[in-house]
């Protein structure tokens, strides 16, 4: 079910740092955690969980750190809230098909998965770019 916990909204502050700093430049694990309030041990498990997504890469040694794996304008919020968060849903019938026993005549149905299309579609839409460039553009329905 879509409830956006704290690792959603740190993911999202950490990424949001990554894609603000100049292009390749590698941030530490405690100045991000410094910059957004994000406790060092919490933030770790996020950036891992990112790092395997493919969004951000991290690198060892004295000089490690972190950057993103690929260009801001590539990365959406979608992207890091699945890598978070796992799938996105409205409602549990929309993540396990079955599950509900009203299906296939629920009339509500419908209503939920109209919800979810446009919550990924708006999701989608927004890039790392945008955000740390400022508030971005939200498509207009």
């Amino acid at each position: 079910m879509i409830r956006l916990t704290r690792a959603g909204e740190y993911a999202i502050r950490a990424v949001l740092y990554l894609a603000a700093q100049p292009n390749g430049q590698i941030s530490g694990r405690e100045s991000v955690a410094e910059a957004q309030s994000i406790p060092v041990s919490f933030l770790s498990k996020i950036l891992q969980r990112l790092s395997l997504a493919g969004i951000v890469r991290s690198y060892k040694g004295s000089a490690g750190g972190f950057r993103l794996a690929r260009p801001a304008e590539e990365i959406t919020l979608l992207d890091v809230l699945r890598a978070v968060e796992g799938p996105l849903a409205v409602n549990k019938c929309l993540l396990e098909p079955g599950l509900c026993h009203h299906q296939p005549i629920c009339p509500v149905h419908p209503v939920w998965r109209d919800i979810q299309k446009t919550l990924e579609s708006t999701l989608s839409q927004v890039s790392f770019a945008q955000l740390a460039a400022g508030l971005p553009t939200l498509p207009s329905n």
